[in-house]
């Protein structure tokens, strides 16, 4: 993008714009949130911290964020660092200091204000799952590709790919030290719908989030699997089950993953999933299986995940983060097995910037890493990783999930890559 007059929020801040001469500070690259709930909280979270830990090619500016409700987006703004608010998220796009759109929105609003963004000459980072449906998917893939020409880039928010362990296993990997994969085996589980009279809210009704527990931690887990592994699902077995069928109708505003006030005596459907079974084969004929559910009592955030290859395997449980479990096959069988790795060291993906070893990270460290990464795309102009068409190749496969399911399990192929579909 051309250089611009300096704003406020830069002159407020003594930030640098883009364009500035050689040798000057880092340039400014001002952000511009949609959405300012659980997931707003965390990107902002990401965009305050990664320029006091990383050298990073530029500096990210916290401009603008955006959400319906006036008095909450202001609220919001001020406690997460935000310079201005807005409640259109038009508007956001039409700032002229705002360079990067997070889009931290339900899904069945992502591809209007992704493509917006991009055809309005903005970087675009989008939340998970990247829509909800193929085709919305498509044209925002489509959108990307015609923006890469003009040097934008548009990253989707798999944050699990970025704790420091996950990145490393998949170093490994690619390194050949488990040789030919033959199976993976993941599962996502949380509990927070256990209570039947848990309140309707927005990730409950397909409208708005497209699947239920699907789409919600089967889309990372999918993700996972194929960025772990290095190549695509090609196929799937599904089964999917919706336990329980209404639910009562919110009181109150809720972020999706809160109660929200609910408690009220009218009842509306539930028109998603509840848990997700499904397994796959991958390019290269290995063997996966997958396990999606919100109604595991007692399991809040537990996603695990194992991979074996014919000269060893390797292990990782979310709920602690800081490990990886690696078995090498080729040692002495007298003396092998699994052995834990504690991924705090230097050396690690990046833990160079942060604590000494053996000081652990958590939950919120890969939001920083997620911003890191995407400016470093930005400032070398870089695919990032994962791309547009990274989550296109998810959505493909939550698809053929659904269609599985609907056919009582009948293996479904993820459909190949279609002519481009017209815009938006």
């Amino acid at each position: 993008m051309a250089p611009r007059e300096e704003t406020e929020t830069e002159a407020a801040t003594g930030e640098t714009p883009v364009g500035a001469p050689a040798g000057a500070s880092p340039p400014a690259l001002g952000v511009g949130m949609v959405g300012y709930a659980f997931m707003g909280a965390a990107h902002s979270q990401g965009w305050r911290t990664a320029g006091r830990v990383f050298d990073l090619p530029a500096r990210p500016v916290l401009a603008a964020v955006c959400g319906r409700d006036g008095k909450a987006v202001r609220a919001a703004a001020d406690q997460h660092g935000w310079a201005a608010a807005e409640t259109d998220w038009r508007d956001l796009i039409a700032r002229d200091d705002v360079h990067i759109v997070d889009i931290c929105t339900p899904g069945d609003s992502h591809a209007e204000i992704a493509v917006a963004a991009l055809d309005a000459g903005k970087h675009v980072l989008c939340e998970k799952p990247l829509a909800n449906s193929v085709a919305e998917a498509e044209a925002m893939t489509a959108a990307a590709e015609r923006a890469r020409a003009r040097g934008q880039v548009a990253m989707v928010g798999f944050n699990y790919r970025r704790v420091p362990a996950m990145t490393y296993a998949r170093r490994l990997i690619a390194e050949g030290r488990l040789g030919k994969l033959r199976h993976v085996r993941v599962t996502y589980l949380q509990d927070w719908l256990v209570d039947p009279d848990f309140p309707l809210t927005w990730r409950l009704q397909r409208e708005h989030a497209g699947s239920g527990a699907l789409g919600d931690l089967g889309a990372h887990i999918v993700d996972l699997a194929q960025y772990l592994a290095g190549e695509p699902l090609v196929g799937v077995s599904a089964m999917t089950e919706t336990f329980v069928r209404s639910r009562p109708l919110p009181a109150g505003a809720s972020a999706g993953l809160s109660a929200g006030g609910g408690g009220a005596a009218e009842r509306g459907p539930v028109t998603v999933d509840d848990s997700a079974l499904f397994t796959g084969r991958l390019a290269s004929g290995a063997l996966a299986s997958f396990e999606a559910t919100r109604m595991a009592a007692g399991r809040k955030n537990a996603l695990r995940i194992e991979l074996n290859g014919e000269r060893g395997s390797l292990a990782f449980d979310l709920e602690r983060l800081n490990e990886l479990s690696f078995h090498d096959h080729t040692e002495p069988a007298a003396s092998s097995g699994f052995r834990r790795i504690l991924v705090t060291e230097p050396e690690h993906p990046y833990l160079e910037a942060w604590w000494p070893p053996g000081h652990a990270l958590g939950y919120e460290h890969t939001f920083v890493h997620q911003a890191r990464d995407l400016l470093h795309a930005i400032a070398t102009g870089t695919e990032p990783e994962p791309s547009f068409a990274d989550g296109l190749q998810v959505q493909r496969v939550l698809a053929a999930v659904e269609e599985s399911a609907e056919k009582n399990a009948v293996y479904t192929p993820v459909l190949p890559e279609l002519p481009a579909p017209q815009a938006l």
